[in-house]
């Protein structure tokens, strides 16, 4: 055959379409015009600009499902959470921009799900143009991964609910304009006293702690919330009263998946960073690469990446069908988190003594991925709803 009629092989993943593929050329110079030369500067201040919000909701990268009538763009269709998701961790700014992926994957979806028509109204613009900036809270200091352990209290007086308690680790907790909030309605219902609260962090009796120093993702704004007799209007409930724990079991699919796509992208970038890194790199005269041992680590990797990715593009397209089970994601999520783990430090491992420096991006790597076997439900809780699911 004339390679000049040869058909070309398309490096597009058939889960995506021509659409999401100038999304994410777009992205990726929104990312290096506007994240990456700041990068640096928010690393070290543990917190990004809140005009990184509006410049992301004016590019069309933050609300992208809010509909049109309320100022958004009407684009409902993960794939566009996926790619932004994918390219920020690329690019090695994921912490940076969890905060805007924050509002869009995790928050956004219970407005659109079970707000009321009135609510959305009241939250939808504000998201859409990036003049507001939302958190959700669940953890708290002595609960960790137990959501029905909560003990923040929720008491309906008249037309509103009195608030109190406390939680921790929350993501965008410094930039919160609102926070939905996880509560106990009704502390002898179980599972079923368990409701959503949006709370304006303006009213009387909420305060943040300081900045969390993490060991990691210094980039990603993380606090503690205090909540101490604040009077929630009753029309901010999300939802049904008691409906809390499901709707957070239902949103929990994708928020599981969205992070096992960002740990399969880690892993991917550590690996090719490394690639590049054992070719150019000599030892002993010769690149260390071509050592028996570094050819065989980079051939397990690299195996381990194509079985990984097969798996995760397999969940987004049965997300996007409606078809992902609790159990799917859950897998999603514990075995490319742990992937990342052993590739980050495989990796960091081949790199020697540089791979312990800040010079070299895989020492970021290495430390930004031990968090992910924690947040949105540990590699042992995990485990635990796969076999659950089993029937053990």
């Amino acid at each position: 055959m004339n390679p000049a009629t040869e058909p070309k092989v398309s490096s597009r993943r058939p889960i995506f379409d021509d659409e999401h593929e100038d999304y994410r050329e777009s992205f990726r110079s929104f990312l290096a015009a506007e994240v990456t030369p700041n990068f640096a500067e928010w690393d070290a201040s543990g917190v990004v600009s809140r005009d990184l919000f509006k410049k992301a909701a004016g590019h069309g990268f933050m609300g992208m499902a809010i509909p049109e009538e309320y100022g958004g763009s009407g684009a409902d269709d993960f794939r566009f959470n996926v790619v932004l998701t994918e390219e920020a961790i690329k690019a090695g700014v994921g912490a940076a921009f969890g905060g805007p992926m924050l509002t869009t994957d995790i928050c956004l979806p219970y407005i659109l799900s079970s707000g009321t028509e009135e609510q959305k109204q009241r939250w939808l613009p504000g998201i859409a143009d990036g003049d507001h900036v939302l958190a959700i809270a669940m953890t708290e200091p002595g609960t960790g991964s137990d959501l029905a352990a909560v003990t923040t209290s929720a008491r309906l007086e008249g037309d509103e609910y009195i608030l109190n308690g406390s939680k921790t680790f929350i993501t965008n907790g410094g930039h919160a304009d609102r926070v939905i909030v996880v509560a106990k309605t009704d502390p002898d219902a179980g599972h079923a006293g368990i409701s959503l609260l949006m709370v304006d962090t303006d009213s009387e009796g909420f305060s943040r702690g300081p900045q969390i120093e993490k060991l990691g993702q210094h980039a990603s704004d993380t606090t503690e919330l205090f909540f101490d007799d604040i009077r929630v209007p009753a029309e901010n409930l999300i939802g049904d009263e008691g409906s809390g724990f499901f709707q957070l079991m239902d949103k929990l699919v994708p928020e599981r998946l969205i992070i096992a796509v960002g740990a399969l992208s880690g892993a991917e970038a550590a690996f090719e960073t490394t690639l590049e890194y054992v070719k150019e790199r000599t030892a002993f005269g010769r690149p260390i690469g071509s050592f028996q041992n570094s050819r065989f680590v980079m051939a397990e990797i690299k195996t381990e990446l194509t079985v990984g990715r097969a798996f995760i593009d397999q969940c987004i397209a049965k997300h996007c069908a409606g078809e992902l089970s609790i159990e799917e994601a859950a897998m999603s999520k514990w075995w490319t988190t742990e992937l990342l783990g052993r590739v980050t430090d495989s990796c960091l491992q081949l790199h020697g003594g540089y791979g312990y420096t800040h010079e070299y991006s895989i020492s970021a790597a290495w430390v930004d991925a031990r968090i992910t076997r924690i947040y949105g439900g540990t590699t042992e809780i995990m485990k635990e709803l796969i076999g659950r699911g089993m029937g053990l």
